[in-house]
């Protein structure tokens, strides 16, 4: 999906000791607290959002951990909550709508046309970029301080 981020690579740490140093600690990003605790043998980040009173679209991430003898890979993977991807789902399929009217409206449409053909495909670029950089400073932001945050744990 368009919101999914794995991230895989080795730490010469043992799969123990990583977690030892993970396990039941909190990450502050961005005055959010992010959880760290253990189910179904991988560790999950979880944010704790009840304090949060403005809109936010945050990220669940899972930690993978496969022994490779000396080595540990560490496979981090963020997806973003279920009660937060009904809105960004909605202006990306709004935006694909646009898309796909501008592109009939040019393919059917006549030199009469041209204008509002530009126009639908002018305004979807722009609410799409200004989505983008709003996920980009938000959600993305949050997943790639997560990440950076069990490397530096993981790292030996």
């Amino acid at each position: 999906m368009l919101f999914t981020r794995t991230y895989r690579y080795q730490s010469a740490m043992k799969v123990d000791d990583i977690k030892g140093r993970l396990l039941g600690k909190h990450v502050k990003v961005h005055n959010l607290d992010f959880e760290v605790y253990e189910k179904d043998r991988m560790l999950r980040i979880i944010p704790h959002a009840e304090q949060v009173t403005d809109i936010k679209t945050l990220p669940i991430t899972h930690i993978e951990f496969k022994d490779k003898g000396d080595k540990t890979q560490v496979v981090i993977s963020s997806k973003i909550r279920k009660i937060d991807q009904g809105g960004p789902t909605i202006l990306m399929v709004f935006v694909s709508f646009m898309l796909i009217g501008a592109v009939v409206a040019f393919v059917a449409g006549k030199q009469e046309g041209l204008p509002f053909t530009y126009t639908l495909l002018g305004i979807a670029l722009i609410i799409f970029a200004i989505f983008w950089v709003r996920m980009q400073a938000g959600y993305f932001d949050y997943v790639r301080k997560i990440r950076d945050y069990v490397k530096k744990q993981s790292a030996a």
